[in-house]
């Protein structure tokens, strides 16, 4: 049920769905027939992937939720007063999740009494009910618009419908799973859906000691494994599969010419896999891999350059005291 009240309320732009596996199967069919085999990331947050990632935020290897937090936290004051917040404007929060961290300028926003109204923007509207409903308990006065839409779709109805100043976040180095070209291209996507008056908060893992971001891929409790190895039993579950988990393994792996963490699964044996809802055998020679995940790792002169390329302006850079994670706030220029 969509939780709504006079301030709160969530608008659903998601397209009608042909299936109801949200694009799985054509996915996996057509990650299935590459070489090397690959699934998209994408698929790793059903209800238990976004159980075992909520673990995986608090192993003590995973320092990127962690670092983060104690940007926002620590210098929050600093970010939104570089924000210009004493204007009106939209918080506009790109997959917004649970809010986690994006509760911690919330709470400063209200506080100060800004006049700004906050649009969560996420592709699941379940996670947005829920969200809603607990951001009317913490501030029952606090104007929240949520969009239930891919990124850019979102920002598109915005900019029809409503035509306020935008602050847009994009927290949590989400930005890393693109590969670089795509990276670049969302930047300069994103800059044609803003103005010059608005800002962008960018969260990027900047490159660090590269044992220390490989650890954070390959827990020793094994987490992350369960969570790379959930997109099989999600594909069984969801497509009739018959994929042995046991004869699967996690592998990652950190390029430091690159600077990207890459995750893979890797089949233990020859073996092959029947998946019913796709009516088709793929067979799996013994330690061939599935790539799963490309983590891009950013040094701050990257991030000029492509900011530069697309429109945008480095205003701020807001580190943590060990410079592995920075929240950038770009401008359009």
């Amino acid at each position: 049920m969509t939780f709504t009240s006079t301030h709160n309320r969530l608008i659903d732009l998601l397209p009608t769905r042909v299936s109801d596996d949200n694009g799985l199967a054509q996915d996996v069919m057509q990650g299935f027939n590459q070489s090397p085999k690959r699934l998209s990331s994408r698929f790793f947050y059903d209800a238990k992937g976004s159980q075992l990632f909520q673990q995986i935020m608090q192993l003590p290897e995973y320092y990127l939720t962690k670092l983060e937090h104690q940007i926002l936290s620590k210098q929050r004051k600093e970010i939104l007063f570089a924000m210009d917040t004493h204007t009106p404007f939209q918080l506009v929060d790109l997959g917004a999740g649970d809010a986690y961290k994006t509760k911690l300028l919330l709470a400063e926003l209200v506080a100060s009494q800004a006049d700004f109204s906050y649009v969560p923007l996420d592709i699941s509207d379940d996670q947005l009910n829920l969200l809603l409903e607990d951001l009317h308990h913490r501030w029952p006065k606090l104007p929240v618009q949520a969009l239930a839409a891919e990124y850019f779709q979102g920002l598109e109805w915005l900019n029809q419908n409503q035509r306020q100043r935008k602050v847009v976040l994009f927290l949590g180095s989400n930005i890393g799973n693109f590969d670089l070209d795509e990276a670049r291209k969302f930047l300069c996507t994103l800059r044609q859906s803003l103005n010059p008056e608005d800002a962008f908060l960018l969260g990027l893992d900047l490159r660090k000691d590269p044992e220390k971001m490989r650890r954070a891929y390959a827990d020793a409790a094994g987490v992350t494994s369960a969570f790379n190895l959930n997109l099989l039993h999600r594909i069984n579950k969801e497509l009739q599969a018959n994929f042995d988990l046991d004869q699967f393994q996690h592998f990652a792996e950190y390029d430091p010419l690159e600077g990207t963490m890459r995750s893979f699964l890797i089949s233990k044996i020859n073996q092959e896999v029947y998946i019913g809802a796709l009516g088709q055998t793929f067979s799996f020679e013994a330690w061939e891999a599935i790539h799963t995940e490309n983590s891009y790792k950013f040094s701050l002169r990257q991030v000029e350059e492509m900011a530069k390329a697309c429109g945008f302006t480095v205003q701020d850079v807001f580190t943590d005291p060990s410079h592995g994670f920075a929240d950038v706030l770009l401008r359009p220029v």
